[in-house]
């Protein structure tokens, strides 16, 4: 029975690997953003032929086609195939971009070498798999890959799929680092380095020859090329050649600027080709270049620092590191080995990030014990790097999906429909005039040049070109361009707390000390504490370093510290500190330690765990000189602080002097500390795991310190407020300073409501659960007397004001009444709460996100998920923060901007070296101006095409045409001149109410552009017949060549058109609300009036020798009321254009119509959301919501508004 079992079990799998053998077709990364789908492809003999075929008939075209849609290459010269015999590989992303990308080999030596070198490529997998057979092809030594977007896929023989080549930064346990790493030989270093290429990240920097040719083959530029030749077919070389010189100008432009961006981030990327030494084994080191090291090598970090090229794990030793590079903040981080008591954990370089050394950042110090190395495992190198993965995302960025730029590609197809239709009215005449065939196809073809404008793309990016320049000069760098525009369509914007709303500094408010389960009396003199474990506490539980003889490390440790009044001493010289025997010492600097018999008071601290984001708290482990045991002091989050200590040592009312404190806005941090066995030593202190000493930990006290706000932050809020955009704040800080910090800038009104939803994971006795309840709300008078008491008074008044008991506490708030008129609930949630709802309450997660004004207690990963919850719900996201843990959420946004002294940072598409949020409004504003001059320019281009389109159809309804120079005329010197100057106009002072258009197929635009256009047909159609009606004119002959450019029909329809050109472009250009008036833009304005000038001068004053130089008629000799009479008609058509736009379309009366019209559309979904909480009564404070019912009203439960029911 088992054999038969076997063997059908055997032959179950034979037939599944049969059948995955054949696969044409799979898919990679699969749910995520990277999710690729993969077909494969092989040559096909015949389909070759027929295509060179095809190419030959084409004269080329269809290679270019192919240049454009790269997947045509598989359908017309491959066929499809089984995955192992692809060939190239047709890759969809996530985004439906399709890409052709070649399977090549590495051949290995033998397979032999192969086995040696592949061992820790797949680290963890079963020992019964040969790692050689996994990526080796049948029995030949080659490995099959294709490499897209930088990163590598090899074929896994053994699965029958490609996979991505993985390194130790994934399914490495840390023991594994530790043990299986002592260095590689040279021939094991060079065969990984053939499967996983050079360590470098290199942008390249294109020959100024392969970008012009990319240039050329660019569809526009096609296009233009098109165009200029068929120009010279029709014999207008003049304008040929202009258009020629101009387009070659602008490619010229163009290259240069590709190039200086292209070196610029390629500058700003790279890094020097340097020499590292590497561990070939025991204490064997050679020195090679970095672009040779691969993942497992150990390194030797440099005594003086470097940068890094490459991720890599501290195994030996300490570093100090700028990670500026990387998260925009220049605040030195200590990096500390990876700890032995962390080998059972799977490492990964987001958890294990306080070991990592990620390539970029730059090593300022290291730290060793005598002659001994910091030593270094390498994990990731090149694009796989972190710093590898923000290059690529600016490399590869995601399509942003500007409505704009969709519509604008569609409105161009329109116009080509357009074309299609003058371009069978032409023939129709044309045919009936007799004309010859060739110019008929002349004609008919130079319609599609004169409809669909050439220079209409590059109009369209003036603004933003104009904006960026403005940016720069105001502090803010930017590296996409193209989102500039989307500033202009934010609709909510996110803030980080601290650093960015508020001070990066603190200032130091006091103690609270704890002792026998009571709080004592806050001490507001920090110098006057006793010698205790709290000052202990607060002396040595900080990441503090020595550099150049000057103590650096966080903000808050810095403030900390020096309140105290203490030194810090770190033995040897900066390079040798990393001596655990001889630890960092601190002590008091008064009289007393220097002059005292006794022994000194001196504490050693002899292991630090760093500060985790995840686990909210840092501690060390110190031995106080004269002691015959060690301690532990650990310092951070309140609440988690509390959770590890015992609670026996925890005051009964924690949770309401933690309340009083935090709900004024102070930042309030927990100490609490351990004494440890006597007969622990120095060698189990440093393998020891800190779970196994931060646990049952006497409680302390309390430090508290004053959080300000920037003087700019609470204008800026008010500003964004005032113009009707959501405001939400996005912090690691605890929810009750947060929501405290929101009232005090102003995001949440005095007379707003807050609602705490505390969310609960399931637990043994209930399932999952959201509690719904009111924050407590200070009064700003209170507020304000307090702190200002508490400034004024001495310190034992200060202890009577904050220990005041609970009852008395509440005279200092006020409840919040159902009866206030007009208010507005704002959603204040931890990021526990947020995990749980995103878990268990998936259906609740889009109201939260709605409603939500205060995100307290995210993680770096949870800020990146609420940004993209509120795209999904169709806002236009802005995020601001300090760059450190803001990273991902920076680059999610639509518009990420980081504050930061560097000029540019790929932590975020804009870096502002101004440290407030008033680069907020700035972006905004050059965001909204540069998005109407896009639509300004858009419109007044499709206006130039439809003006010239009705004046060629009129003029070839009677065989006649523009000369070359009046062509010259109107698209160079008017056209020209004016897209290129619409644009500099600056953007508004101020924020208004009114959001920019951000679809092309609005109402008011298509009205806009409609009613432009028929009046454009009835003043050149009304020229025209007044032309008619003049007694000395005479109707040319037909001409079979078309050529007729010196007639009457010609020359009067140029001079009234050209003046059309002007009037719209004045009409397009719109000032407030979003640009400064026109009159401010001064090139633009004088420009206006020249070309005003000089067509007015042509129909008034006309010069014989200029009549003759644009192929016009004699105008002098006309009577001058002709010539008034056509200056009338140009005249009243810039009062109709401009009444029209101004007092029709933008009027307030059609208003209700747009907003009718625009209701039968699609709404956003987050409109949809709060429509449906308007119609509800919901949130459902006072209840509690289970995942199996909607918010139960269950009384017993019920949350009544007094002072406890926020502090539970």
């Amino acid at each position: 029975m088992n054999r038969l079992t076997d063997s059908t079990a055997s032959a179950s799998l034979s037939n599944m690997a049969n059948t995955r053998l054949l696969l044409t077709k799979m898919m990679l990364n699969d749910g995520g953003e990277e999710e690729l789908v993969l077909r494969s492809y092989e040559k096909d003999g015949l389909k070759m032929v027929i295509f060179y075929l095809m190419v030959v008939l084409s004269l080329g075209l269809v290679l270019l086609l192919i240049y454009w849609k790269p997947e045509l290459e598989c359908y017309l010269k491959k066929r499809r195939c089984a995955l192992y015999k692809a060939e190239v590989v047709m890759i969809k992303d996530h985004y439906g971009h399709a890409s052709v990308v070649k399977v090549d080999y590495i051949f290995l030596d033998d397979v032999s070498t192969a086995e040696g070198y592949n061992r820790h490529v797949y680290h963890d997998a079963p020992v019964d798999v040969d790692d050689t057979t996994v990526l080796v092809t049948g029995d030949s030594p080659t490995v099959r890959y294709f490499d897209f977007q930088q990163i590598r896929y090899i074929w896994d023989a053994q699965q029958y799929t490609f996979r991505k080549l993985e390194d130790l930064s994934s399914g490495t346990r840390c023991a594994t680092i530790h043990d299986e790493f002592p260095g590689l030989s040279a021939s094991t270093q060079a065969h990984k380095r053939l499967l996983h290429g050079l360590n470098s990240i290199v942008i390249e920097v294109k020959s100024y020859w392969r970008l012009f040719i990319e240039e050329v083959l660019n569809p526009f530029y096609i296009f233009q090329v098109c165009s200029i030749i068929l120009w010279a077919f029709d014999e207008y070389y003049y304008y040929a050649s202009c258009i020629f010189l101009i387009s070659l100008i602008s490619i010229s432009v163009s290259l240069y600027e590709t190039k200086r961006q292209s070196r610029t981030l390629s500058d700003m990327v790279g890094s020097l080709e340097t020499n590292i030494s590497v561990c070939r084994g025991g204490q064997e080191f050679e020195e090679i270049p970095n672009q040779n090291l691969v993942p497992g090598d150990l390194i030797a970090i440099p005594p003086h620092g470097c940068v890094m090229m490459c991720d890599a794990v501290l195994v030996a030793g300490t570093c100090i590191v700028n990670e500026s590079m990387l998260t925009g903040e220049s605040v030195p981080v200590t990096k500390t080995p990876l700890s032995h008591q962390e080998d059972e954990e799977v490492y990964t370089p987001e958890n294990h990030k306080r070991h990592t050394l990620f390539a970029g950042t730059h090593v300022v110090q290291t730290r060793y014990y005598g002659q001994a190395k910091v030593l270094a495992v390498v994990v990731r190198t090149g694009f796989n790097t972190a710093k590898g993965e923000l290059v690529r995302a600016i490399l590869y960025p995601k399509p942003l999906g500007f409505k704009f730029y969709q519509d604008a590609m569609r409105f161009i197809l329109f116009l080509a429909g357009v074309a299609s239709l003058g371009m069978i009215y032409s023939i129709i005449i044309e045919t009936q005039m007799g004309a010859y065939p060739g110019k008929i196809v002349l004609r008919v073809l130079d319609i599609i040049t004169i409809v669909v404008p050439p220079a209409l793309p590059a109009a369209m990016t003036v603004g933003t070109v104009y904006a960026q320049n403005r940016l720069k000069k105001a502090g803010i760098f930017c590296i996409s361009p193209p989102r500039i525009n989307f500033c202009g369509r934010i609709n909510t914007f996110c803030f980080d707390k601290t650093g960015t709303l508020t001070e990066d500094g603190l200032d130091m408010w006091g103690v609270v000390p704890a002792q026998n389960q009571c709080f004592q009396e806050p001490i507001r003199k920090l110098p006057e504490l006793p010698r205790s474990q709290i000052l202990v506490c607060m002396a040595t539980c900080h990441s503090l370093t020595l550099i150049d003889g000057e103590l650096m490390g966080d903000p808050l440790d810095l403030i900390m510290f020096n309140s105290l009044n203490w030194s810090l001493e770190e033995p040897g010289q900066d390079t040798t500190k990393y001596d655990t025997l001889m630890p960092t010492i601190v002590k008091p600097s008064d009289k007393d330690s220097f002059m005292s018999d006794e022994v000194p008071f001196e504490v050693g601290i002899v292991r630090q765990f760093t500060f985790s984001s995840s686990m909210q708290r840092m501690s060390v482990i110190t031995r106080t000189l004269g002691h015959n045991h060690m301690e532990i002091y650990s310092k951070g989050a309140p609440e988690k602080i509390a959770s590890l200590c015992n609670p026996d040592t925890v005051p009964e009312n924690f949770q309401p002097v933690l309340h009083t404190y935090t709900v004024q806005g102070l930042r309030v941090i927990a100490l609490a500390y351990r004494p440890l066995e006597a007969k622990v030593n120095w060698h189990q202190v440093q393998r020891i795991s800190r779970d196994k000493v931060e646990c049952n930990l006497t409680f302390l006290g309390l430090l508290v310190m004053q959080n300000q706000l920037k003087p700019e932050t609470t204008p800026v809020i008010r500003t964004l407020l005032e113009a009707k955009l959501r405001t939400v704040m996005v912090t690691g800080d605890m929810i009750q300073t947060a929501v405290s910090v929101s009232r005090n800038c102003g995001m949440v009104h005095p007379r707003d409501k807050v609602v705490i939803v505390n969310a609960h994971p399931p637990d043994k006795q209930q399932t999952a659960r959201i509690e719904w309840e009111y924050a407590e709300l200070p009064t700003d008078i209170d507020i304000v007397s307090e702190q200002d008491t508490d400034i004024d008074s001495d310190a034992g008044q200060d202890s009577r004001a904050a220990l005041l008991p609970p009852e008395s506490v509440v005279v200092g708030y006020r409840t919040v009444n159902v009866s206030d008129e007009g208010p507005r609930h704002h959603l204040a949630i931890n990021g526990k709460s947020f995990a749980v709802i995103t878990a268990h309450f998936p259906e609740m997660l889009e109201k939260i996100c709605t409603k939500g004004t205060v995100f307290a207690r995210m993680l770096p990963e949870q800020k990146c998920q609420l940004i993209q919850n509120l795209q999904k719900l169709d806002y236009i996201v802005g995020m601001c923060g300090d760059g450190a843990n803001d990273c991902e959420a920076l680059k999610a946004a639509h518009a990420g901007i980081s504050l930061s002294e560097a000029e540019a940072s790929v932590a975020a598409p804009f870096t502002s070296r101004i440290s407030n949020i008033e680069c907020v409004v700035t972006a905004m504003r050059e965001g909204r101006a540069a998005l109407v001059t896009s639509f300004g320019c858009f419109k007044y281009m499709a206006l130039y095409s439809f003006i010239q389109f009705v004046s060629v159809l009129i003029l070839y309804t009677f065989g006649a045409n523009l000369s070359d120079f009046e062509f010259l005329y109107i698209d160079l010197v008017i056209t020209t001149t004016i897209a290129v100057l619409m644009g500099y106009t600056g953007p508004y002072h101020k924020l208004v109410r009114k959001k920019p258009p951000g679809s092309l197929v609005k109402v008011s635009n298509l009205l806009s552009i409609i009613m432009q256009v028929l009046l454009v047909g009835g003043m050149q159609v009304s020229a025209y017949f007044y032309l008619r009606s003049q007694s000395w004119y005479e109707e040319p002959p037909p001409s079979k060549d078309l050529e007729n450019v010196h007639s009457w029909e010609s020359t009067v329809i140029f001079l009234v058109s050209s003046y059309m050109y002007i009037s719209v472009a004045f009409c397009f250009s719109k000032g407030p609300p979003f640009r400064k008036p026109i009159y401010t833009n001064y090139p633009f304005l004088i420009s206006m009036m020249f070309l005003f000038g000089f067509s007015t001068f042509l129909l008034l004053l006309p010069l014989p020798e200029i009549e003759h130089f644009l192929e016009m008629k004699e105008l002098h000799e006309k009577s001058i009321t002709f010539r008034l009479y056509l200056f009338g008609f140009a005249v009243a058509f810039a009062i109709m254009s401009s009444f029209m736009e101004y007092m029709i379309v933008d009027s307030s009366m059609l208003k209700p119509c747009y907003k009718a019209i625009k209701k039968r559309g699609p709404q956003n979904r987050y409109k949809v959301v709060e429509n449906e909480i308007k119609n509800s009564d919901w949130p459902p404070v006072g209840q509690v919501t289970f995942p199996t019912t909607n918010a139960i009203h269950v009384s017993d439960i019920h949350v009544e508004m007094n002072s406890q029911s926020a502090i539970h």
